[in-house]
């Protein structure tokens, strides 16, 4: 049977990264059989970059991507941008073996207006041509803003049909956010898509105490946000059918993310995430 690699967004682990350190963060990630990473939001100093290069040899974990935004997300907003400076960013992915650089969302100023969004795409088209020439593949990570509908059809869409060097990573707890059926709309993007985000969608607790009765208004906003992001196998997604449209489509690393572990250790969310993709059938992926 044809497989593909479960490794981790390290997006989640951008705090033990300041306190252990890129490499016995990694080392850590090992221990719970990991054997791929995503990195982002981790500042990709020298000292870093050096680390994580260490890291991935010595414990065998690949480097499915890095991450970097086309241009800063604010005017004057710090942080390395494929526009400013390209030969840096395209030296680290070298140096980490790594032949994926992703965008991780829109910039500020451009979403919710069509045009913009549409200029911004011409623009990551570009970038993805000029990625193309040094064998590295550009990706856009989704969100739930791209489905909002312009004269009937998905902005998200809209992005596809405006490129064919561009890539997409889904993210499944974003589509079923969007109100869209993920297992579906997965196999929509067949071809396009190398990199999957396996994100968990749960609806948490929800425990009325008097003080919330006394403000109906914030009872309501209360009840109308308790969607949580959730280990994998912990919420309501059909994971094996994810995973398995996932790979139909293409898919070659499907990465666990969790943007808010409410408390929990993120090593601890890990490797419940791991577990329960084992017991479905995965253990071979790690």
């Amino acid at each position: 049977m044809n497989k593909g690699k479960i490794g981790v967004q390290m997006m989640m682990l951008k705090n033990k990264v300041e306190e252990l350190g890129a490499y016995e963060t990694m080392r850590q990630l090992r221990e719970l059989g990991f054997g791929a990473v995503e990195v982002s939001q981790i500042p990709m100093t020298e000292e870093n970059v050096s680390e994580l290069k260490r890291a991935s040899e010595d414990f065998e974990i690949e480097i499915a991507a890095i991450s970097a935004g086309l241009e800063p997300m604010l005017p004057g907003a710090p942080g390395e941008t494929l526009s400013n400076d390209f030969d840096k960013i395209v030296s680290d992915c070298k140096t980490l073996n790594c032949k994926f650089i992703r965008i991780g969302m829109l910039p500020f100023t451009v979403i919710g207006d069509k045009d913009r969004i549409l200029d911004f795409t011409t623009r990551a088209e570009a970038m993805a041509e000029r990625l193309a020439e040094h064998d590295i593949e550009l990706y856009y990570h989704t969100h739930h803003i791209e489905f909002q509908k312009y004269d009937g059809e998905f902005l998200l869409d809209m992005i596809k049909n405006n490129t064919s060097k561009l890539g997409f990573e889904l993210d499944v707890h974003w589509i079923q956010r969007a109100g869209v059926n993920p297992v579906e709309f997965i196999k929509q993007y067949t071809g396009r898509i190398s990199l999957l985000h396996l994100k968990d969608y749960r609806i948490g607790q929800f425990i009325v105490d008097q003080s919330d009765l006394k403000d109906i208004s914030k009872f309501f906003e209360k009840f109308a946000n308790i969607i949580e992001f959730a280990e994998v196998g912990e919420g309501n997604l059909d994971m094996k059918g994810v995973i398995d449209a996932g790979l139909e489509s293409g898919a070659q690393y499907f990465l666990i993310e969790q943007d808010d572990t409410y408390g929990r250790d993120p090593f601890d969310c890990l490797k419940t995430s791991a577990d329960n993709l084992r017991k479905l059938g995965y253990s071979d992926w790690f």
